[in-house]
């Protein structure tokens, strides 16, 4: 972990790269939907396709990532808060050198910062957003006002939703409060545990239409999952599906949305008019 450190350390010292990384929050608008494991299984391979990557738990106290990879880390984001740690030491590798940084059982914790640490979390924020090229926050279901900064202050959401009429409904609301503070953010959407390609995509057609007709916003739908029995597998062995069986339907659908999805992301590569940092504080001075 020392060592580790140490690397992250000499990274950013030799960093000369003047863009920042890409902030992602996925979010869905109930638990349940399978969220954070398309968020984990898609940062493995964005990493698969040489994209530095680091992802970020912050689904309230479930430490979500920490156990579906299977692995027990040292120190987390609440650890770094409460202990004045760099950032360097509590961030973990994980397969395909893929970096995250466990969320802890303390984690809401981080939703109700005082001025010290919320001042130390931007300090060492900054340390790391030169080092990726992706800096995706898996965020809990439902919303807060400080975890919605966290939200509103990232260059684009994937919304993860199934067929299910609750779900669907859920994730609607979800969108609907994030357009409403924040009119111009990218909308991504993930359709889910799909009982078939055709029903997945009649379901995500329907939203698309509901919410443009409605909050009069376009979405951008990114990908079909199917509802593939290698997910409980994965979950039970703690291996994430996108490794566990590659020739599985989930993972060869994950594998072509995350294809289509860098293709898309590398043909606008805008400069941005202000940084997460930059969008947090003013957030967090509005409230």
């Amino acid at each position: 972990m020392h060592d580790q450190a140490e690397s992250l350390r000499r990274r950013f010292e030799m960093s000369e790269n003047p863009r920042e990384a890409k902030t992602i929050s996925f979010v869905s608008g109930k638990g349940g939907v399978g969220k954070s494991n398309v968020a984990l299984n898609f940062s493995l391979e964005l990493s698969k396709h040489n994209k530095k990557v680091i992802l970020v738990d912050l689904d309230i106290g479930m430490g979500n990532v920490e156990i579906l990879l299977g692995s027990n880390t040292n120190k987390t984001i609440v650890d770094m808060l409460h202990d004045n740690l760099s950032i360097y030491d509590i961030i973990e590798t994980g397969p395909n050198n893929l970096s995250y940084i466990s969320g802890g059982s303390g984690l809401s914790d981080i939703f109700i910062m005082e001025q010290q640490q919320m001042d130390h979390f931007f300090e060492e924020y900054h340390k790391i957003v030169q080092l990726y090229d992706y800096i995706i926050f898996d965020m809990g279901a439902g919303a807060t006002p400080t975890s919605m900064a966290f939200v509103l202050a990232s260059d684009e959401c994937i919304v993860v939703t199934t067929p299910e009429p609750t779900s669907i409904t859920d994730a609607y609301s979800m969108i609907k409060h994030i357009v409403t503070q924040q009119p111009t953010m990218p909308l991504n959407i993930v359709m889910n545990r799909a009982l078939s390609q055709k029903t997945g995509s009649k379901s995500l057609e329907k939203f698309q239409q509901v919410i443009l007709q409605f909050l009069e916003v376009k979405v951008k739908p990114i990908g079909i999952l199917p509802n593939d029995p290698i997910v409980t597998t994965a979950v039970i062995r703690q291996v994430p599906y996108s490794l566990l069986n590659e020739k599985a339907a989930i993972t060869k659908a994950l594998k072509q949305m995350t294809k289509d999805y860098i293709s898309l992301t590398d043909e606008s590569k805008d400069e941005k008019p202000m940084s997460f940092i930059q969008k947090f504080k003013r957030l967090i001075k509005e409230r």
